[in-house]
């Protein structure tokens, strides 16, 4: 691989450093060997001039000076997740590190379960809160406003902890086992209550806000000051995530408006694809909505609580937005279906405030992916498909025109190995009428004379869409077990996300759905054109949720597939994070989550089921494959079971692979 620099104004490319002397340097600064064009190299930036660049490697921070390619050691990268990779947000809420204010003259913290402040000057203290308790204490996540004359601060009524329980069976360090405890929330925990408090520093007075618009919450965060302070804003969540509201406290008064209400019968789907942008000087505010059926932005009138206009419809979905210009009233955004063909594909646009002027500014039919320079005058396009290398253009921001092509990948090598590149395969689902999209893989020894055993690749958590849409590194794991004789398959069936919102819909309530109506129906149509795939054969395997979803396989639909692996799977959605279950499942718990559950239907295996889970999983619960195991031991059904000492979240590593 090469590093290139482009001059976008000469419109010319040079190698950003020469590889040979960089790998010398590289071996002699950190000991390790390095191979040019295949350097382990993270996160590159070079400065200004070019002069010299930063990158990551092995856990530091790293700068190589190109005038004698000299590689200095810095600190250590930061990395504020939990040991094993997962953050669910948990945090030290009565810490007392202190808050500094905008104008560095005062601190906030809290002390005694309380709001105090402290003066920069003579270090005199303030309690500004007397309400404060162990049942029902301030938060020291606290929010200045610009002028630092007001705060806000929490006030949080606790709820009970869910604690999840480990022992690390083989540490490494010594003989006897650990025990560790993580704080983890499940479907139907009680949640805090948190109540945003205003406080006037100048005065020392508490003024009360209005919170009678934000009963039963499951969250209430994001706390924005406006750049003049005369008030502040905050999202509230209702439990079960069908009421998402965008509140405005009068910093003044502490009086409530709703300024934007978003509902839903079924979810709103905050996690994915909720997307706000506050344009202060015009009092607007464009916002993601689903409303219509598709994933669009609306631009609202933040003063009135109203919309003012819809700025993007059409039987396509905004998928993210890049940068939104508030002089020149424009948005950047990704979306993808509008362009017919694959409906996955992303490609980028710029549309005005009030829905005019749309424009595309990504040329080739693919996957796009952007790159935009600091100014907003160039950006580079890469564009592939899972079965068409990369192309790297230049291109202009304010039109979309290509300026120079920088590079197009060379896959001669790759050719000549004998690898089958990946087919995209199209067919009708459950409904008659809506495209189900996937890919086969073939062995690189692929006879069509033969039958083929066919393995499914299954990811269908409704948070995303799953199947690869480029080029670079997709389905390199299914590649290597259609060597061992296999058509492998991935398929994206109704129930996952990036299409409309009825396709997403399915998944409500019915996390066991995981599209396999749609996804039978594809094979068949596929076997029906490619007879050499033998649906007499069809195993399925997947890891965390895909995990569940293969378990669920032979569960559910024993009838078509008749093997599974299934590791580190969410088997019972009561038993997973609160967060991504309740999203999908809803809330209260109901009979739902029993239906879905591969405990609870347990009894109903047919054929083969393999399951895997590692001792030290803290993204999903250990203890929801072992009980997947108890029940099927209960129900005298025959599987096989490979539990891993040490692992986390893992399909079994190398052993279990």
């Amino acid at each position: 691989m090469d590093y290139i620099i482009v001059d976008a104004d000469k419109h010319s490319k040079k190698k950003a450093f020469n590889q040979e002397k960089f790998s010398s340097a590289f071996e002699a600064a950190t000991g390790k060997k390095s191979e040019p064009g295949k350097l382990p190299l993270r996160d590159i930036v070079f400065s200004d001039k070019q002069g010299s660049f930063a990158f990551t490697y092995d856990g530091f921070n790293w700068i190589c000076n190109l005038k004698n390619y000299e590689i200095t050691k810095g600190e250590k990268v930061t990395d504020r997740r939990r040991p094993g990779g997962w953050d669910w947000g948990f945090r030290d809420e009565l810490t007392r590190d202190s808050v500094e204010s905008p104008d560095k003259k005062w601190k906030a913290f809290i002390k005694n379960y309380n709001v105090f402040i402290r003066s920069g000057d003579d270090k005199k203290e303030y309690q500004l809160s007397f309400d404060g308790a162990l049942g029902e204490y301030y938060s020291s996540l606290i929010k200045w406003s610009p002028d630092s004359k007001k705060l806000v601060a929490y006030r949080v009524k606790p709820a009970e902890k869910h604690m999840i329980y480990y022992i690390e069976s083989s540490p490494e360090d010594q003989l006897q086992p650990k025990h560790f405890s993580y704080e983890y929330q499940k479907p139907g925990d009680a949640v805090p209550q948190k109540y945003p408090q205003l406080f006037d520093i100048d005065s020392k007075k508490h003024i009360k806000v209005d919170d009678s618009n934000i009963p039963n919450q499951y969250s209430v965060n994001d706390i924005k000051w406006s750049r003049s302070s005369r008030y502040f804003t905050y999202e509230y969540n209702k439990r079960g995530h069908q009421v998402y509201n965008v509140v405005k406290i009068d910093a003044s008064s502490g009086g409530s408006d709703v300024i934007i209400n978003e509902t839903s019968p079924t979810f709103f789907d905050y996690s994915g694809k909720k997307y706000r942008f506050d344009a202060e000087e015009t009092n607007e505010v464009i916002w993601t909505s689903e409303r219509d059926g598709w994933n669009h932005l609306y631009l609202y009138d933040s003063g009135k609580g109203k919309v003012k206009n819809q700025i993007t419809e059409g039987e396509w979905v905004v998928r993210d937005v890049v940068y939104v210009d508030e002089k020149n009233r424009q948005i950047v955004f990704q979306a993808s279906g509008k362009e017919g063909g694959d409906p996955y594909f992303i490609y980028y646009y710029r549309i005005n405030f009030d829905g005019t002027g749309l424009i595309r500014l990504t040329e080739g039919e693919g996957n796009h992916e952007a790159n935009f320079s600091p100014d907003r005058k160039y950006f580079v396009d890469t564009w592939s498909t899972v079965n068409t290398p990369p192309v790297s253009v230049l291109r202009k921001c304010e039109d979309g025109s290509q300026i120079m092509v920088i590079e197009k990948a060379e896959i001669s090598g790759l050719i000549e190995t004998g690898i089958r590149l990946p087919e995209v395969f199209v067919a009708k689902g459950r409904d008659g009428v809506t495209d189900i999209w996937g890919i086969i893989i073939r062995p690189t020894d692929f006879d069509p004379a033969k039958k083929y055993p066919v393995i499914e690749d299954i990811y269908a958590g409704p948070h995303s869409s799953f199947v690869p849409k480029g080029f670079r590194g997709s389905a390199t794991a299914m590649h290597q077990l259609a060597e061992l004789g296999f058509i492998v398959v991935k398929i994206d069936g109704m129930g996952t996300s990036n299409r409309s919102k009825a396709f997403h819909d399915i998944c409500w309530k019915n996390i066991k759905d995981a599209g396999f109506e749609d996804r039978i129906l594809w094979m068949k149509a596929a076997a029906k054109k490619y007879p050499y795939m033998d649906l007499e054969k069809v195993g399925v395997y997947g890891t965390s949720a895909g995990g569940q979803n293969a378990a669920g396989a032979v569960l559910f639909h024993p009838e078509f597939y008749k093997a599974a692996v299934a590791s580190c799977g969410c088997h019972d959605n009561r038993m997973d994070k609160m967060w991504w279950n309740e999203q999908w499942m809803g809330w209260p718990v109901g009979e739902e989550y029993a239906q879905s559950s591969n405990v609870d239907n347990a009894w109903r295996l047919k054929g083969k089921l393999l399951l895997i889970n590692g001792e030290m999983d803290n993204n999903v619960d250990p203890t929801s494959t072992m009980q997947v195991v108890n029940a099927l031991i209960k129900a005298n059904k025959e599987f096989e079971y490979v539990f891993i000492p040490g692992a986390k979240h893992t399909s079994g590593g190398v052993y279990g692979e």
